[in-house]
This record gives C-alpha cells, sequence and structure tokens, in this order.
C-alpha cells in the first residue's frame, strides 16, 4: 500500500511503494550483447537520508482528489491532490514531473484547491466530422452545418450547469466534464432546426439530434481550471523532532 511522507521542515515529500527498491538496468550501447548492468537504489532510504533530523509525519491522501492541467496518459505534467494529517489541517501535494526521464518530485503546500468552472462549450469539430461521415452518401451543405453549430452555440449561451445532468462516464482529461443538454435547449435547438432543415434534411437531423445528445457528440464539454487556496501554516512551538517508528526503525539501519 502507498504511504505518502512529507518533511515538515523542507515542504518536501516522498510517495512510498512496493517499488522503491526496484533496480535499475544499465546497458552499454557499445556492447549490447553483454549483460545489463544491474544498479541497486531504494529511494526511501535516499528521501529519510537527505532529511536526517528534520520533522516528519505521514499524511493521508484524499480518495479522488487528484487533478491536474493535462491529459490522464501524459507522462509530463504537474498534478495535484489533497491531503490531511492527523491534526485535520488540509494540504495539497504538488506532484512535478518536468522530463521523461525525471522521477517525479512533491511538494507539499498548506491549504487546498478549488476547480473553477471558465466555460461551457459545444464540440463544434467533433459534431462536424460526425455529420460528414453519416450523412457522406447525402451530405448537408457546409452552410448548413455551419448555421447548426452557430444555433447550438446561442442556445446554450449562459446555461447554467446546476440545470443540466452529469454524464457518469470519466473524460480523457481531469479538467473537462461533460453534460446533457436539458430538455428546454432541446426543444429549443429541434424547433430553430426547421429554419435551416427542410422536409427529408429536417428528418435526418432530427435522429441526429436523439442520437447523440446523452452519449455522443452533441454533449456539452465544460472546461475547468484549477485555483490553489494556500493557507499560511499554523505556527508551532518548537518540539522533538516527529518521526513515525517505522522510519526509525528504517534511519537506524544506516
Amino acid at each position: 500500500m502507498n504511504q505518502f511522507l512529507r518533511c515538515m521542515d523542507c515542504g518536501e515529500g516522498f510517495m512510498k511503494t512496493p517499488f522503491d527498491q526496484c533496480p535499475e538496468y544499465e546497458y552499454d550501447p557499445n556492447h549490447p550483447y553483454e549483460p545489463a548492468q544491474v544498479i541497486k537504489r531504494d529511494d526511501f532510504q535516499r528521501f529519510l537520508t537527505t532529511h536526517h533530523g528534520h520533522r516528519l509525519e505521514y499524511l493521508e491522501i484524499i480518495e479522488n482528489s487528484f487533478v491536474s492541467d493535462k491529459n490522464y496518459l501524459e507522462p509530463v505534467k504537474t498534478s495535484y491532490l489533497k491531503a490531511t494529517n492527523s491534526k485535520k489541517e488540509k494540504f495539497v501535494i504538488k506532484r512535478i514531473r518536468e522530463k521523461i526521464g525525471e522521477e517525479l518530485r512533491y511538494q507539499v503546500i498548506p491549504g487546498g484547491y478549488l476547480l473553477e468552472c471558465t466555460g461551457v462549450e459545444v464540440q463544434s469539430e467533433e459534431i462536424t466530422k460526425k455529420l460528414e461521415m453519416e450523412f457522406r452518401m447525402h451530405p448537408f451543405s457546409e452552410t448548413k452545418i455551419s448555421k447548426f453549430l452557430r444555433l447550438y452555440r446561442r442556445i446554450i449561451r449562459g446555461i447554467d450547469l446546476k440545470n443540466l445532468e452529469r454524464i457518469p462516464e470519466e473524460p480523457s482529461h481531469p479538467l473537462e466534464e461533460f453534460y446533457k443538454m436539458d430538455d428546454r435547449s432541446l426543444f429549443y435547438l429541434l424547433r430553430n432546426c426547421r429554419n435551416i432543415f427542410m422536409g427529408v434534411e429536417y428528418s435526418a437531423i432530427e435522429d441526429f439530434i436523439y442520437d447523440h445528445k446523452d452519449h455522443g457528440v452533441l454533449l456539452l464539454k465544460a472546461r475547468y481550471r484549477i485555483q490553489m487556496i494556500e493557507e499560511p501554516e499554523a505556527k508551532e512551538e518548537a518540539a522533538p523532532t516527529v518521526i513515525p517508528a517505522e522510519v526509525r526503525k528504517v534511519i537506524k539501519k544506516e
């Protein structure tokens, strides 16, 4: 089980995992047939040595608090986690990797963060591609597609997310969420489409709307940004170094 250790003096942190002692294997490109050189490592012991004599404490990471400004699968990024200690003080764990070959670094910041919605948008590019694909035998004109997108954007302008239903599926980006349009927006969209599409074309766009309004390209995308709320850490009188018993045992093995 992973555990997070915080240095109270430096503000740095370490995520203790079962893989901290996994060795590295180094190959010599000039001698490809020779066996790899095994390099032993102990990341946890290295952290303890660096912060020897400092006050250390374990933090409990808040479940489902991960957020980042990049895609979940992107390895090079800065991400954030919420955490608390035994005194229920709040912290943000800032997890940093600036280059693909670098190890993760952790910075602990007293406080928290909020996700602030920056706007709701129509998936214009995705809608256009879907319309072109589904109606390639009898395509809509570029003018009509453009009018349809303008209409949809106008209808959802100023829409309140509190009135929308969020879909349960997790998006690929931590700062995006998808919502279904409400019944009122659906009514206005269908009614005003009659001013753009006629006859068979209207029947086709009506079917398209019903097919994709709940789980497709007509879902509304809400974008968020991370707003940090830093709090000054409570000052404490000088006290003995706070080192968990398990950590003390590891240090004694030096």
